[in-house]
């Protein structure tokens, strides 16, 4: 009976294994795009998953909205690598239950909620119109929102031509 117990107890840590590997799986190699021809791309490079995201551009900047439910400000960290790769990283490697500070005695009788993800971590490469100087990120409500803004288009020099008639 306790081993069936403990193998219930553990079974949201395993879903949630399951899940980041087929994330993994899914947004290796993939990218996300406006669509239409000429825009530029956001290249997935793949992460351990965990923390879905939606990649919105609109004419000004490009947005990151990631589900980060039961992370603190202080357990995300968002760094720019080289070669323009965005890092949204977060995890304290602690699964929070709040009863699990209740020590000898207590048991969980049934558990339903699942468990926050313990870490997560998504890379993408920037597109070139990307100001890497401009990057902002916030967490509210468990929505982490990492915004940065595109860099304006330069600006086309016309070049007059005297003709000659012969």
């Amino acid at each position: 009976m306790t081993e069936l117990f403990d193998t219930l107890l553990h079974l949201p840590e395993v879903f949630d294994r399951i899940a980041a590997a087929d994330s993994h799986r899914r947004s290796a190699g993939g990218h996300a795009h406006h669509g239409a021809q000429g825009h530029a791309h956001v290249h997935g490079l793949g992460g351990s998953g965990g923390a879905p995201v939606d990649i919105v551009e609109t004419p000004g900047e490009y947005s990151f909205v990631l589900d980060v439910p039961g992370f603190s400000k202080s357990d995300i960290q968002v760094t720019l690598e080289e070669d323009r790769v965005l890092v949204m990283k977060g995890g304290n490697g602690k699964r929070k239950r709040e009863d699990e500070e209740e020590g000898e005695g207590c048991r969980y009788i049934r558990l339903e909620r699942r468990a926050a993800p313990r870490s997560f971590q998504r890379k993408f490469r920037l597109p070139e119109d990307a100001d890497t100087a401009a990057i902002a990120a916030r967490c509210e409500n468990g929505v982490l929102t990492v915004t940065v803004k595109k860099q304006p288009p330069p600006e086309k020099k016309t070049k007059s031509v005297q003709v000659t008639i012969a």
